[in-house]
């Protein structure tokens, strides 16, 4: 078991209605708030409206238009920008993962007088943040319990995960029924992100049994929960199970004390999402499965035969290499179940710059260090099998 410190800052309130504690807590922290949010859904959900009117006695500025993979250009600048001159002391982000991740690189920003690049490409590290609250209407990414958040630069198609503890929400409002109107394949994508999350502290070389149970929970809740929000997406049972366990999926506390792994799915695939812009869960669960077909060998079989075991319920009186192949369809089979497209051309990404991607992830991700060490050509075969 390894050593490790672990703090967790945020608080979180959950359940239907909990919104209604937002002023109390936002007044304890600042009055002029900068709100950010995405697109339309916070509108024809009515939660736009909730929460203006709720901040009636607030002093409010508004940064509207962030996107799925949300970019530095323009609404991290604008951010920091607005931050800057209107003198803000919160911000509330209003919206799912991507709309948090933003509002981090942000809050960060806006308390530095350099280029907010500096800071999230690790040139610099932040000495301070302002304050951020969340209410999240969407759940996948866990940026609402977590440190990091996921920058976007399509100048450079760079995608770079972007951590510092300063970064850790001070109050997350977690409703689950502000997901009853998430999309179906958006669903999809959110179950996809948080079980990878999972997965990838999972494979690694040392682990508790405590952290293996509690991973392999986690998935499990995932696939049962997850398929039921399709089916049902008013499911509230299914809904606040989900929103839980992708929250719990992405702040460590799974792999307190196991060895690091590198997080090498998450490595290929920000090359796929910076370069083509896709939507991150999917891009996962196209990787996924190759990545493990990929490392699968002697030293990582009793790993694959546990996952199979445990997660998937295969008989564990087959041979073990069996057991692995199993595990490693079944989970392809998950995500194909659930709609999500399992090859890259049908998500608009051919051969064509599958080298270049290849090149990238080797030299930005660091992955010659990850559970199973893959070089260029290793990411390169990978990507190459996502066709």
């Amino acid at each position: 078991m390894q050593n490790f410190e672990y703090c967790t800052p945020t608080t979180i309130v959950f359940g239907k209605g909990v919104i209604e504690k937002l002023p109390e807590v936002l007044a304890s922290i600042g009055r002029k708030v900068l709100l950010t949010y995405g697109g339309g859904s916070i509108m024809r959900i009515g939660l736009y409206d909730k929460v203006k009117d709720l901040l009636k006695d607030f002093e409010i500025t508004e940064l509207s238009g962030i996107r799925p993979n949300p970019q530095y250009d323009p609404s991290v600048l604008d951010g920091v920008r607005l931050c800057k001159e209107n003198g803000i002391e919160v911000i509330l982000a209003v919206g799912g993962g991507s709309v948090l991740d933003c509002s981090k690189a942000i809050a960060a920003g806006a308390c530095y007088d350099g280029d907010p690049w500096d800071l999230i490409s690790y040139k610099v590290k932040a000495k301070a943040a302002l304050p951020i609250v969340d209410v999240l209407t969407l759940a996948a990414t866990g940026s609402e319990y977590d440190m990091g958040g996921v920058i976007s630069r399509a100048q450079t198609n760079d995608k770079i995960g972007y951590m510092d503890p300063l970064l850790f929400p001070v109050c997350s409002f977690l409703d689950p029924t502000y997901t009853f109107s998430v999309p179906k394949w958006q669903t999809a994508a959110g179950i996809a992100d948080a079980m990878n999350h999972i997965l990838e502290q999972y494979f690694c070389e040392d682990s508790t049994l405590m952290n293996d149970g509690f991973c392999e929970s986690g998935l499990k809740s995932l696939m049962v929960n997850g398929k039921a929000c399709i089916v049902n997406p008013e499911d509230y049972k299914s809904r606040a199970e989900m929103m839980f366990v992708c929250t719990l999926a992405c702040n460590n506390i799974m792999s307190l004390g196991n060895s690091e792994s590198g997080w090498p799915m998450h490595g290929i695939e920000h090359a796929l999402s910076g370069y083509y812009d896709i939507t991150h869960g999917v891009g996962l669960a196209i990787i996924t499965p190759r990545w493990m077909k990929h490392i699968l060998c002697e030293r990582t079989l009793p790993r694959f035969v546990k996952y199979g075991v445990n997660v998937f319920g295969i008989d564990p009186s087959l041979d073990k290499w069996e057991i692995a192949d199993q595990a490693i369809g079944k989970t392809y089979a998950f995500f194909e179940e659930i709609g999500i497209p399992m090859h890259l051309r049908e998500v608009g990404i051919g051969p064509e710059r599958l080298s270049e991607m290849a090149h990238h992830v080797a030299v930005n991700e660091g992955l010659d260090s990850a559970y199973v060490p893959l070089s260029e050509a290793d990411i390169l075969s990978i990507l190459e099998a996502s066709l």
